[in-house]
């Protein structure tokens, strides 16, 4: 799929995202006209800022915010996902993309609502304007990215100092040398579908305390929308991969 442009891997850009029952613990809340997830106790000096993947606002991806909210009963969250596609997310119908008009279409995503370079512009604004809602309650943050939203949270670290620790899940996009100018301690959960060499070229390139585990029997996307929740191993997983991330911030937040 060249059209998509170097980077985009095949599993991104092929396998569907799953229907999920999920009834949420959090709420919307409007963040500078941005549609914005809410979840955690209001009270906690911690933020987690959640990128999600190109289908939005998954049940996936709203459980997984509920997870990190909830699970560390040492540390406590507020987590946040902005609605930073507005609405304009990849359509189910597009998958399998074994179509031209198909592939008209996602290649359109990613070079228009979905393009990297016009997202990453998005997240200073929305952590400060958060940090003013807050009351400046929250005394630091953590970033968190799924599949595009781990391209997105890559960027977002080569010009922001806004973050203390940060999370890539089944990252889309990996690029080795996008990780010289990583600052703050990183954690990358990759699964069987990322490119192994992108990955142990991007570590090598890490200066900063690093955490890199691949699932080698998840699909991309087994931590968002992609996860089949339904099947207890892939459940067990994607469980384990966000308290990991807990552990990880634990320690170096």
């Amino acid at each position: 799929m060249a059209h998509l442009g170097k980077g985009h891997s095949e599993a991104c850009c092929s396998i569907p995202p799953v229907s999920m029952d999920y009834s949420a613990k959090g709420n919307y809340v409007d963040v500078n006209g941005t549609k914005t997830y809410r979840t955690g106790p209001t009270d906690a000096e911690s933020g987690i800022f959640i990128v999600y993947d190109i289908f939005g606002f998954s049940n996936q991806a709203l459980q997984g915010a509920d997870i990190l909210a909830t699970s560390d009963h040492s540390k406590k969250y507020q987590v946040f996902i902005p609605d930073l596609l507005k609405g304009q997310y990849a359509d189910l119908s597009w998958f399998p993309p074994d179509n031209k008009e198909k592939q008209e279409k996602l290649g359109a995503f990613f070079g228009g609502p979905g393009s990297p370079p016009d997202n990453v512009p998005k997240v200073a604004p929305l952590v400060q304007e958060l940090n003013r809602l807050s009351g400046g309650k929250i005394k630091k943050w953590s970033i968190v990215g799924f599949c595009w939203g781990g391209k997105i949270i890559t960027l977002t670290l080569h010009s922001s100092d806004l973050f203390s620790a940060a999370a890539s899940c089944h990252p889309a996009m990996v690029a080795p040398d996008d990780a010289s100018s990583i600052k703050i301690p990183f954690i990358m959960l990759p699964s069987k579908d990322e490119d192994a060499n992108d990955v142990k070229g991007f570590q090598s390139k890490l200066t900063v305390p690093n955490q890199v585990e691949t699932f080698p029997d998840q699909i991309h996307g087994w931590m968002g929308a992609r996860g089949d929740l339904n099947d207890s191993k892939v459940n067990q997983e994607y469980q384990r991969g966000y308290h990991l991330i807990l552990e990880f911030f634990r320690k170096h937040l």
